[in-house]
């Protein structure tokens, strides 16, 4: 084989650094983190159900979220050649249509795992999936709406992996407080996509994709971001309170109050410090959910009706 041939060859085929980034390892901690809440919140002892933990975390991160970043690379390509002509895709280092077997290969693969975790758990990764593809791909192309986008991705990287893990640990469908929990957090990463749309705002115009900030502009944007936030925290505390669990929901309402404090600093200039608060406000967002997750964890909790 000549070294043409061979240097043609390489171009044709992504390396693993591409495969990698296309991947995007940084994404896989949101739906990891949720995995582990729900498994911490099911009162399960992990020595009981280690292999069954660590085959779900790996689902929910590279497999589940690094499917769904693929899926979207593919779709956004267009988009991302004005906001990030450096990703993978755009860029040239994915030649091809790679992107697109790499998504195809990776939900199947995402799909085969779950089977091993029982039939709730793949019924859970099936919808998963479905969203994953429904957000980025037409005809449904969620992302096209701010308000539907970003709730179908807070539901898939918070709720449903905290209410999957759950299931995995305990082969039942969770108690009502471990749904509601989860449910409610989901709901909060809402605002926590919003923050992320700061960023494209410029390409999302041009592409007419009606983000947030694109809908209602950037000062309102950040206040729904906010507020979208808060108020399932909120209500997690008072749950934590209604439940006896003062402790837990006295240590979420001091996370909270850090939290509402940046948000002030945030909404003074929201296309400047969206990415600062994305840092201070989501660690904080996500700390509160593994306090949560411990609370539930309380026996007497997993017992309480409704």
């Amino acid at each position: 084989m000549d070294i043409t041939r061979t240097q043609t060859l390489r171009r044709d085929w992504p390396g693993p650094a591409a495969v990698l980034a296309l991947l995007k390892p940084i994404t896989w901690f949101p739906p990891m983190w949720a995995y582990g809440c729900g498994v911490i919140s099911s009162g399960q002892g992990l020595e009981s159900a280690a292999l069954a933990a660590m085959l779900g975390i790996l689902l929910a991160g590279p497999l589940l979220c690094g499917t769904s970043q693929a899926v979207n690379d593919w779709f956004d390509r267009h988009v991302d050649a004005i906001n990030e002509p450096d990703r993978v895709i755009p860029s040239g280092r994915m030649p091809g249509r790679w992107g697109l077997y790499i998504a195809l290969a990776m939900s199947a693969l995402s799909a085969a795992v779950a089977a091993l975790l029982g039939p709730l758990v793949f019924l859970a990764a099936l919808a998963g999936l479905a969203l994953a593809w429904a957000y980025s791909a037409p005809p449904f192309r969620f992302k096209q709406n701010g308000w539907i986008g970003n709730a179908a991705v807070g539901l898939s990287y918070e709720t449903l992996p905290w209410i999957t893990a759950a299931t995995a640990m305990t082969g039942l469908m969770p108690a009502p407080p471990v749904l509601l929990v989860g449910l409610l957090y989901g709901i909060g990463a809402h605002g926590i996509l919003t923050l992320n749309d700061f960023k494209s705002i410029r390409g999302d115009t041009a592409m007419k994709i009606a983000t947030l900030p694109v809908l209602h502009g950037a000062p309102a944007a950040a206040r729904i971001a906010c507020i979208i936030m808060a108020l399932p925290q909120l209500a997690v505390i008072g749950l934590l309170v209604h439940w006896s669990l003062p402790w837990h929901a006295g240590g979420l309402a001091l996370l909270l109050a850090v939290q509402l404090a940046a948000m002030r600093r945030f909404l003074a200039d929201p296309v400047g410090r969206a990415v600062w608060y994305s840092a201070v406000g989501v660690g904080l967002y996500v700390i509160g959910m593994m306090l949560a997750a411990f609370g539930l964890r309380h026996a007497a909790l997993i017992t309480i009706p409704g």
